[in-house]
């Protein structure tokens, strides 16, 4: 096993799942996910306390860009205060979520993380414990996700004014939290691979969009940004119910799992548009006090300059960037279909 090699994908670094499932009143099955590229596997593994008799020796395979294996083991006391730990976890960047399940149809749901690889299991079930972890996990998703970003970067650089953006990014999220649900549900089954490649696909579009709207020419896009936010959202929702079918659901709490997970990505694109609007406008006021001193003779070419000369300055190289990055993404993720 080596440690993982840095990724170029657009996503952010996947969680390794640990899922427990009892099977009867002292043997319990045992699913362990790591992240994978290739043949190539994070370094973690899985650590019982004493107590705990593994049964079988674990069988493993890689899939789907994971390396999973499983096996059994037993424990008399139904896995209560059974230390958990997870080694290898303090020397990467990924998280591990783990989820018991109980014959009796209660579960519990814990996050470790690298500066806190091991827990106690009690098995009682805590529905704040749960919302706390799927809230941020949709946060970290959205916030570390790449290629959403970057659409949404995109869609601001297409808006016209504060009520566009509003209603575009209503739109995109009314419709990424409706695929995002009939897809967790059940009800929705696309590929992954082909719903990555329409991804960043709908940035090249909107970043096209935004240059041909700096050149004048008008389009239902340009007019009608939240229609075109609206559509490529369903791409999205799907999207992000990839990451959570990696995660996995706790199944007695599906719907507060998903709502909490969907409200954590609205939470982080929030936070991405302000903090991203005041950088914008603090670079475009820099810009203009620039142009402004370097022009302090010409007072016809500062108000020529003020009158969207920053604004195109900084938009047609964002949109270029973004265009440039998401056309690598979807040639990328086309050969990995091809090959």
């Amino acid at each position: 096993m080596l440690p993982f090699p840095p990724s170029t994908a657009a996503h952010e670094v996947r969680p390794a799942y640990l899922q427990i499932e009892q099977l009867d009143t002292q043997r319990f099955d045992v699913i362990w996910r790591v992240p994978a590229r290739g043949q190539l596997r994070l370094s973690l593994n899985v650590r019982f306390g004493q107590g705990a008799t593994t049964l079988n020796p674990p069988s493993g395979r890689f899939q789907n860009g994971f390396y999973t294996e499983r096996w059994q083991i037993q424990h008399p006391g139904v896995l209560s205060q059974l230390p958990i730990s997870i080694d290898g976890l303090e020397h990467t960047l990924t998280d591990v979520l783990v989820r018991i399940a109980w014959l009796e149809g209660h579960e519990l749901v814990q996050r470790l993380m690298p500066d806190r690889p091991h827990f106690v299991v009690s098995n009682k079930e805590h529905h704040g414990k749960i919302s706390i972890t799927y809230f941020n996990l949709g946060l970290e998703h959205i916030l570390l996700g790449l290629d959403h970003l970057l659409f949404v970067l995109a869609l601001m650089l297409l808006c016209s004014g504060w009520q566009q953006l509003l209603l575009a990014v209503t739109g995109f999220t009314l419709a990424h939290s409706i695929t995002l649900g009939a897809a967790t549900l059940g009800h929705l089954s696309l590929p992954q691979a082909p719903v990555e490649v329409l991804i960043a696909l709908s940035i090249v579009f909107v970043a096209s969009e935004t240059l041909a709207k700096q050149r004048g020419r008008s389009s239902l896009a340009t007019r009608l940004p939240w229609l075109m936010a609206l559509i490529f959202g369903l791409l999205h929702g799907l999207g992000f119910a990839g990451a959570l079918a990696d995660i996995g659901l706790p199944q007695t709490s599906i719907p507060l799992a998903l709502l909490t997970f969907n409200l954590g990505v609205e939470a982080g694109q929030l936070v991405f548009i302000a903090v991203t609007t005041a950088l914008l406008v603090g670079l475009s006021r820099t810009l203009r006090v620039v142009q402004q001193w370097r022009f302090s003779k010409h007072q016809r070419a500062v108000n020529d300059w003020e009158e969207g000369h920053v604004t195109a300055w900084i938009k047609a190289p964002l949109a270029y960037s973004i265009g440039g990055i998401a056309c690598y993404w979807c040639l990328e993720r086309i050969l990995s279909l091809l090959l």
